[in-house]
């Protein structure tokens, strides 16, 4: 796996340099595949939809093979920790305004071989944490680098087949912009995905008691899945 040696290497050159705390690679996470990281960061709101890491934790359980940390891990954006986990998740509402160590850590980490899946909880495109997001993005990788996904790209298709990213039903009757938006954006860093980014609020989406998909035509997470499983193996 490309990436996640990639993110060894990273992980390993920090602590070499002194710049990531011994305890980081004391419990060296070799009892696990993928634990889940929810980026803090310092402006704006970080811990929204509460309930959608064990949701999530628990389709990957259910439908792969992967050794799963079933404990959701919140570490700081500008903590050097998060150079090593496999994919990290990073939503809100309000301003994003990364200070010094957190652009430095989100830049070093996705350039070298990170994930971090992005979602905007106000599902919109003009509301203050789309604006105040990508205009971060534009600043650390260039006006440019934040594109939309083609319908057909390979994440589509990690693990189960969609024909693009699936409606929420949160943007058919929520309080957005009122539009369903029919794309992702991502920063492509050497062809494959470092930031992926939606304004179609899937973390709330997935926000309820896996116990509750029972009730349910179709598991909505299965998406979810695949995002995982194209970070983990891409």
């Amino acid at each position: 796996m490309k990436r996640r040696s990639c993110l060894k290497k990273l992980a390993l050159s920090s602590l070499v340099a002194g710049a990531m705390p011994h305890t980081l690679l004391a419990a060296s996470n070799q009892d696990f595949d993928f634990y889940f990281t929810r980026l803090s960061y310092e402006s704006g709101n970080w811990d929204v939809d509460e309930r959608m890491p064990a949701n999530i934790l628990n389709s990957l359980i259910e439908y792969t093979t992967l050794r799963v940390d079933i404990n959701e891990r919140i570490i700081p954006l500008a903590d050097p920790a998060m150079l090593n986990s496999p994919f990290c998740y990073m939503a809100g509402h309000r301003l994003v305004e990364f200070n010094h160590a957190e652009k430095e850590n989100f830049e070093t980490y996705v350039r070298n071989g990170g994930f971090v899946f992005v979602d905007d909880c106000n599902h919109d495109i003009d509301g203050v944490f789309a604006r105040t997001f990508e205009a971060q993005m534009a600043e650390i990788f260039g006006e440019k680098a934040l594109q939309k996904i083609p319908n057909d790209h390979p994440i589509y298709s990690s693990f189960f087949e969609f024909d693009g990213p699936p409606d929420t039903g949160v943007e058919l009757n929520g309080w957005g912009d009122g539009l369903v938006h029919d794309y992702l954006k991502a920063i492509e860093i050497d062809g494959r995905i470092g930031v992926l980014y939606s304004n179609k609020d899937l973390g709330c989406e997935w926000d309820y008691d896996f116990r509750n998909k029972r009730f349910m035509y179709e598991d909505n997470t299965r998406f979810a899945v695949n995002i995982v499983i194209y970070a983990m193996t891409s």
